[in-house]
């Protein structure tokens, strides 16, 4: 049987592509094929789950090497010339990759790397025997970029690794205590980055604190992707006079991100370029509502399972937030949605998905089936 192996420029433990690629290699060696990891820089609690990229000979027979592309890589080179040797074929599955005009104030040199990143999609195009997306918005940038043979294979999710793993202790009690005090917890899970807009979420907390709820806290959990935006977020917090009532919580562990989600009142995202986003999944799952402004991918995450904001003035968004923790009906709708939601995305449905489209072309190019 022909083999797939992924290859990625970073291989994370807790992030979202990480916790995708290995339940991917999961379900590629549960049906039969041969399946490794191969990665560039690699995070030490999983490096024994993969190889150095440039380890990579093959395996003798016809191999599907798929690239997972989110970031510039030299990765990207490698494979496209791998591509031409052999009987080897190079897929993609495109996580999206962030313009660079977003860090161009805070981080030259971020914004470089995604500019490079995108330079390499385009180049890949050619090279690429078909290609996977997260999203139908990530799909059209394939198909932009001259990619003709696509399909939509959402990110892989394991909602069960939710229930299954205990929350941090100490993280549940203080959000307890927090709640019983009174006052509503709105939270954000996503890295500090200026595409994701904390600031405008600090911007409308405010505006909610001072018109409808003097009591309430915002979390915001991720780790830094700009120091100068972080130092902005925090200099932003201190001028709105919101102190103690803001937790900008760094990289928190998967324990101490469950205590959050279990406590949480809101999941509020202000964000302006999402391939997919997973934590507007995992709130809906913990039946916390999601407020969100309908840029890029959010839209189709969410479906009808969230209040969209089509405007960025924060006492709009605080309005918003006020009617969905006010509004007990409409609460529960968009709760109920947020399971259904959960569900279409379930890890079985989408681990059968991608082994369709997998299978489809391990028998050759073409006769993939569309998503569902």
């Amino acid at each position: 049987m022909i083999a797939v192996h992924q290859f990625l420029p970073t291989f994370a433990a807790g992030d979202a592509i990480g916790q995708h690629v290995l339940r991917l290699r999961d379900a590629l060696r549960e049906a039969g094929y041969e399946s490794d990891i191969f990665a560039d820089d690699v995070q030490p609690a999983v490096r024994r789950q993969c190889r150095p990229y440039r380890q990579f000979k093959g395996s003798g027979g016809p191999v599907l090497m798929l690239y997972h592309l989110s970031t510039g890589s030299p990765m990207a080179e490698f494979l496209a010339e791998q591509a031409g040797t052999g009987d080897r074929r190079l897929v993609v599955y495109y996580h999206n990759i962030t313009p660079p005009e977003f860090f161009e104030r805070w981080e030259p040199g971020a914004a470089e790397n995604v500019r490079i990143a995108r330079g390499e999609l385009r180049k890949l195009a050619g090279a690429t025997g078909f290609a996977m997306a997260n999203s139908t918005f990530s799909e059209a940038e394939l198909i932009d970029e001259g990619y003709g043979d696509t399909a939509v294979v959402p990110v892989l999710v394991d909602f069960a690794e939710l229930d299954t793993t205990p929350p941090d202790p100490a993280t549940l009690a203080r959000g307890q205590r927090a709640a019983e005090r009174g006052g509503a917890q709105w939270l954000f899970v996503g890295r500090l980055a200026p595409n994701k807009c904390q600031h405008d979420v600090i911007g409308a907390f405010a505006a909610y604190r001072a018109v409808f709820d003097p009591e309430a806290r915002l979390t915001l959990v991720g780790g830094k992707t700009s120091e100068l935006y972080h130092r902005a977020l925090e200099q932003l917090v201190d001028e709105l006079d919101l102190g103690g009532a803001v937790d900008l919580a760094d990289v928190v562990t998967f324990p101490e991100l469950l205590g959050h989600y279990r406590t949480a009142s809101v999941f509020v995202s202000a964000s302006e370029h999402e391939g997919f986003c997973v934590p507007l999944l995992e709130a809906m799952h913990f039946g916390v509502p999601v407020v969100a402004r309908p840029t890029t991918a959010v839209p189709e995450t969410v479906g009808e399972a969230g209040l969209l904001v089509d405007d960025r003035d924060p006492l709009v968004m605080a309005a918003a937030v006020h009617r969905v923790l006010s509004d007990g009906p409409l609460r529960e709708r968009l709760v109920a949605a947020g399971r259904e939601r959960v569900d279409h995305f379930s890890l079985e449905r989408n681990r059968r998905r991608l082994l369709d489209v997998v299978a489809a072309h391990a028998r050759g190019p073409g006769g993939v089936p569309r998503n569902d």
